[in-house]
């Protein structure tokens, strides 16, 4: 039996948004508990809701959310404007430590912070009068021998509420579970890790360690009180949910971004532009933000993209099931594929330079064997013909120019055979980004706006 197979306290059979009212009613009943909500279910708005609710009624007046850096925006910020639009909400993220102190303190009955944030306003935190702490992707605090852990205890000295949400509870190992449940309810487990673990795995190596038979009933007891929905059980979700998450450009990336705009103006200036030159153009500030540029003698420049490969990871962690990655240039899959090889994820990779054969072999066993999580894609030489319908989400690592392609791409998971709710998450750092999948989404025809969102591009400071 696997952990996803205990019964957690949520019924089959529900009407539209009852999964979310349940969990809402779940959260505002424990001050400490777990949210292990499937991606894509709603959890955010079903906190949001919990939350309102307690303030309405004077329980509580001030929550900090914490969260990756590439969904402050992109998931709280604006789910809170559409949630809780008569809440003040403060995102507490800038480059100048003094500023996030004053955004920590300004008084929003809201405020979000990424995970690496926390530790440079601890004082400001335990300070700012705050009655409930959120985690979301709480899967960060797992190690309790990290300085992240150690500070979030320490906040949580002074603070009585505290929820944890993810979706993926102890997914590599149980002694995941270990630090959650130290932070929620340490009454739940052994005072020491060496405790636990001994309790969960046992030994078969020097330096190997497996699974104990039972091992899942621990973890089960130890992260309570907890409520999961996964996506089968929620019958007002779309078939395909579409999200987006930040990857913030590197001063060195933003330097080469603006230099290429500014080197374009100049050259584009009081000429007619051609479709052909103005998609190269824009590919050319698409290759920035995902890391690597070709120049016009075929060399590659490099830029450190570590955040949008850990957003990439982060997404993976998060997914039950299998995962689509769709990359637009080689040199980028080539450092993806090894970025996610030294993380620990099995992944597999069909670009322009697999043969058919060997494509043929790939999508057999990303289809029907377990050992393979990820499939990275380029999109021009995966986006007709195939099923890959064991995975259900998709992650477009930097968006495309062709509105068929990118739709063609997308029909790979959502054909007969797919028995989940699907998930595509774009992943923007620049603006000619967001342009882009503004378009793609929309379904505009490139050839004919290409050359306009060139040119504003070029127009915009």
């Amino acid at each position: 039996m696997t952990l996803d197979e205990y019964q957690w306290p949520a019924p089959l059979g529900m009407t539209p948004f009852e999964h979310q009212k349940i969990t809402s009613e779940f959260l505002i009943g424990n001050r400490r508990a777990f949210c292990f909500n499937e991606q894509g279910t709603g959890k955010t708005a079903a906190v949001i809701w919990a939350t309102d609710y307690l303030m309405k009624i004077g329980a509580i007046q001030r929550v900090l959310v914490i969260c990756p850096l590439s969904i402050m925006r992109a998931a709280w910020q604006q789910d809170l404007f559409k949630f809780a639009i008569h809440r003040t909400v403060s995102v507490a993220h800038h480059t100048n430590a003094s500023t996030r102190k004053q955004l920590i303190n300004n008084g929003a009955e809201y405020v979000v912070i990424n995970f690496d944030g926390v530790e440079i306003v601890k004082k400001e935190i335990i300070a700012g009068g705050f009655d409930l702490v959120v985690v979301d992707e709480a899967s960060a605090y797992k190690n309790a021998q990290t300085t992240r852990w150690k500070c979030l205890r320490d906040i949580m000295k002074h603070i009585k509420g505290l929820w944890m949400l993810t979706g993926t509870p102890a997914a590599q190992s149980p002694l995941d579970a270990y630090g959650l449940a130290k932070l929620v309810n340490p009454t739940t487990v052994p005072p020491f890790f060496g405790q636990y673990r001994d309790s969960v795995m046992m030994k078969i190596g020097m330096y190997k360690w497996i699974a104990k038979p039972g091992s899942d009933q621990i973890v089960f007891n130890a992260l309570q009180p907890a409520i999961r929905f996964e996506k089968a059980q929620c019958l007002d979700l779309p078939p395909v949910t579409s999200t987006f998450r930040d990857a913030p450009l590197s001063k060195q990336q933003q330097a080469y971004y603006d230099r290429l705009k500014k080197d374009h103006l100049i050259v584009a200036a009081g000429e007619e532009v051609s479709a052909v030159n103005a998609a190269a153009q824009v590919n050319k500030l698409v290759q920035i933000a995902c890391g690597a540029v070709y120049t016009d003698t075929g060399d590659v420049v490099d830029f450190d993209v570590s955040p949008r490969l850990a957003i990439v990871k982060e997404i993976i962690e998060e997914t039950k099931n299998k995962v689509l990655i769709f990359v637009p240039y080689t040199h980028t899959i080539d450092v993806l594929d090894k970025y996610l090889a030294k993380n620990g994820v099995a992944a597999e990779v069909i670009s322009g330079d697999v043969s058919v054969s060997k494509r043929t072999d790939i999508v057999n066993r990303f289809q029907n064997q377990p050992t393979t999580k990820a499939l990275i894609i380029q999109p021009q030489a995966a986006s007709h013909g195939l099923t890959l319908t064991a995975a259900d989400t998709i992650i477009w690592y930097a968006p495309i120019t062709s509105v068929e392609t990118y739709l063609q791409a997308n029909a790979r998971i959502d054909r007969p055979g797919q028995k989940n709710a699907m998930t595509v998450v774009h992943i923007k750092g620049s603006p000619i980004e967001r342009k882009l999948y503004s378009m793609l989404q929309s379904g505009v025809d490139n050839h004919v706006k290409i050359v306009d969102l060139y040119k504003e591009e070029l127009a915009t400071p």
